[in-house]
């Protein structure tokens, strides 16, 4: 079970670095470090011990990006919204493991996905396992504007009252994602998962990537599924400056 486990946060690691992109011309290359740590139950000889792993990072000079991005992870480890964040990553792993039960394990990570014209675009995963057939993944972003120093919110991106135009893209984008799967003409697929919007938005150099957890608008076995809009059909949707090329 350990093994399945390492396979999938491996699985996980590698398909994140490959979305990695070289930053534009215009852009500076920011090099953040990377802290990476995992730990067992004290005391625990099994195989099935449970485990923390943790694969952060952090950016010089950007106390308020390093604090945001634990901020979010440690959110992702809420069973549900209202619950209290812990105090920080070690704090969580200690309590966690404190609890823990033979088998579970929990995953967090922060991979700086790409950047381009200013802006850090990371991705944040999560994997928790206590009991069940399987584990919880869990995913987000943070579209980071170093100039302005702020991370930015969809009202942020897009153009004043365009909101909807934005969702109706996104509809369009999820009727392209249906016909790559060849799910287009299954009725009973499209009753059961149907569009929804999402709050995992990012802002790639290649397109505007909306990304889904598990549950949301496919089954478990579909993953995080990604739907994708063209640039040049964001126009006077999209602010101008968050184009690729033009920040």
């Amino acid at each position: 079970m350990q093994l399945l486990k390492a396979t999938l946060f491996a699985t996980l690691i590698i398909s994140l670095a490959s979305c990695s992109l070289v930053p534009t011309p215009s852009s500076k290359t920011v090099v953040p470090q990377r802290h990476a740590w995992e730990h067992t139950q004290p005391g625990c000889q099994a195989d099935d011990c449970p485990l923390v792993n943790i694969d952060t990072l952090t950016f010089t000079d950007d106390p308020q990006l390093n604090a945001l991005i634990e901020k979010n992870l440690l959110e992702m480890t809420r069973d549900s919204e209202g619950d209290p964040l812990p105090a920080s990553l070690q704090s969580y792993e200690q309590d966690f493991l404190a609890s823990a039960q033979p088998g579970w394990s929990s995953y967090l990570q922060a991979k700086l996905r790409e950047q381009h014209d200013g802006l850090l675009i990371i991705e944040l995963s999560s994997y928790l396992a206590t009991g069940g057939a399987h584990g919880m993944p869990g995913r987000r972003f943070i579209n980071y504007d170093s100039k302005l120093k702020k991370p930015l919110t969809l009202r942020d991106m897009l153009l004043p009252g365009q909101e909807d135009a934005f969702w109706k893209l996104a509809q369009d984008a999820h009727r392209r994602w249906l016909a790559a799967e060849k799910l287009d003409q299954d009725a009973d697929y499209q009753k059961t998962w149907p569009f929804q919007e999402t709050a995992n938005v990012a802002l790639t150099y290649g397109a505007v990537l909306l990304k889904y957890d598990s549950y949301s608008i496919a089954p478990y076995s579909s993953g995080h599924p990604e739907l994708k809009i063209p640039y040049p059909q964001l126009n006077g949707v999209l602010k101008p400056q968050y184009f690729p090329g033009r920040g």
